[in-house]
């Protein structure tokens, strides 16, 4: 058989396939020994060429039938992979994994997460956190500059966060997101009233129940 390098010079076993990014078919069950000496088995999921990785969907490790636990692999760290049953029928095509997307998501969450816990160090009030995530959903150039809101750079909202308290030069960028703005009081005072009519009602039912 022929052999192709991956990674730190290690060789695996090339299938016989047309072009690059195919040497696994998808469903093919392989089996491979990490560097650390760990042997991993299961079926391929998915495998990305330009990175190396590869996508195994493994029995759970709970021992659960329903459950599967999927694991990327990256290939320069195995040092040998065993194809134990190669799909002989046509292959799904191969979903190359999007590894910038699972890294941008990453990071936009741990931005999130940051601009969340400067606003709660700043003192900003729950209102104004609300707000923030509100308009964070639909633009999400917005930052926190100690407590007010900065949004695409142009647009400023103080404390205590209204309508009137966006600020910025007249134009679409501010009149969107003094709409947003708008909606999410409305809405959050929608809210309130259902929530207090609620209460008002499980306060008559147990009057009358007493």
């Amino acid at each position: 058989g022929e052999y192709f390098s991956v990674g730190s010079g290690f060789l695996a076993e090339k299938m016989a396939a047309p072009g690059p990014g195919e040497y696994f078919s998808v469903g093919s069950q392989v089996s491979c020994l990490t560097c650390l000496g760990q042997r991993l088995q299961g079926e391929v999921v998915a495998f990305d060429y330009q990175s190396k990785m590869l996508t195994l969907k493994c029995t759970s490790s709970s021992g659960k039938p329903n459950l599967s636990d999927v694991i990327l692999i990256n290939l320069a760290y195995v040092s040998e992979v065993d194809i134990i049953n190669d799909r002989t029928e046509t292959p799904p095509p191969l979903a190359s994994l999007n590894v910038n997307k699972l890294a941008n998501r990453a990071r936009t969450e741990k931005e999130d997460k940051l601009s969340q816990a400067y606003a709660i160090s700043a003192g900003v009030s729950v209102e104004g956190q609300q707000l923030f995530q509100t308009i964070h959903k639909t633009i999400k150039d917005c930052k926190w500059q100690e407590k007010n809101i900065i949004v695409m750079d142009d647009v400023v909202i103080a404390p205590p966060y209204q309508v009137e308290n966006c600020k910025g030069k007249e134009g679409s960028a501010l009149s969107h997101v003094r709409k947003i703005v708008e909606k999410h009081f409305r809405d959050v005072e929608s809210q309130r009233l259902m929530l207090h009519s609620q209460a008002q009602q499980t306060q008559k039912d147990s009057t009358l129940s007493s």
